[in-house]
């Protein structure tokens, strides 16, 4: 199997969403956001399949080296092989792939986050960076795009937390923030105990509003010389939003389910969005 090929098959068997919006890239760049995407995924199993975590926090030690060796030159994982001929072509930075291995570790470290610009902070390293790196491989021509691609992956984040919190909770991790459970009276035992409320579905409607206005600023940032090729992105939008649509018409019962969209329709919404150019 080659390095291309794995990261193929890392990337199809996520089941993700993200790998309806790269069947519509040209085949360069769905090689290198197919490497970068299968990079994500190795690092954030890193963490998430463990057991022991200071097996996990040796793995992501390894990965932060391998980033350092592809930038050198002598790369051994399939994912970086993969990746490294796409460093210059789409300047990708090694910091920011730096960063989204910082952004696992930060789940070894904590599992609450006292405030929104603590969580933003977790976002940015998971999610914000991701949407940065993603963008400048789709191709830009203005710098803003990089700051509607952050805000972005930002809102694509803020709707993964509000679709996980039941199954994050079983993990033992709660990312809303402690301050607004408190806001709401909602607490960490309504959580881990499946407790849905009035008081819960207040809590995910002002987590939903902000979710919802992320999206808003961000195709307000996006330039319209830039947008054509972006249309990946926008298509991974148009899926999530969505979900968070369908989410809160079923009430914000996440708790004891998954909410999910079928390949069926995250391929239409795709297609949808691709057309509408």
């Amino acid at each position: 199997m080659s390095p291309d090929e794995y990261c193929q098959q890392k990337t199809a068997q996520s089941g993700s969403s993200f790998y309806y919006s790269f069947l519509f890239l040209p085949p360069e760049r769905r090689r290198a956001i197919t490497a970068l995407y299968a990079f994500c995924r190795e690092v954030d199993d890193t963490v998430d399949d463990a057991t022991d975590q200071s097996v996990a926090r040796i793995k992501l030690a390894w990965w932060r080296n391998e980033v350092a060796q592809m930038y050198g030159g002598t790369p051994t994982h399939p994912v970086m092989l993969a990746l490294k001929p796409h460093i210059q072509p789409y300047d990708l930075k090694q910091e920011h792939l730096q960063a989204i291995i910082d952004g696992m570790e930060m789940d070894l470290d904590q599992s609450r986050y006292l405030d929104y610009p603590n969580l933003k902070k977790y976002c940015w390293h998971v999610a914000g960076v991701v949407g940065i790196l993603s963008a400048s491989i789709f191709g830009i021509t203005n710098p803003q795009t990089l700051k509607y691609a952050e805000t972005l992956g930002l809102a694509f984040q803020l709707t993964n937390i509000i679709r996980d919190v039941g199954e994050d909770a079983r993990k033992g991790r709660i990312y809303l923030p402690v301050n607004e459970l408190q806001q709401f009276n909602v607490t960490a035992a309504d959580l881990l105990n499946a407790r849905h409320s009035e008081k819960f579905e207040a809590l995910m409607k002002f987590q939903a509003e902000r979710a919802q206005k992320l999206y808003d600023d961000a195709f307000a940032l996006l330039p319209k010389e830039d947008r054509r090729a972006q249309r990946p992105g926008l298509m991974m939008a148009a899926i999530y939003r969505t979900l968070l649509d369908e989410i809160e018409r079923d009430g914000f019962h996440v708790l004891t389910q998954k909410i999910s969209l079928t390949p069926l329709r995250k391929l239409w919404l795709a297609w949808k969005t691709y057309v509408r150019g």
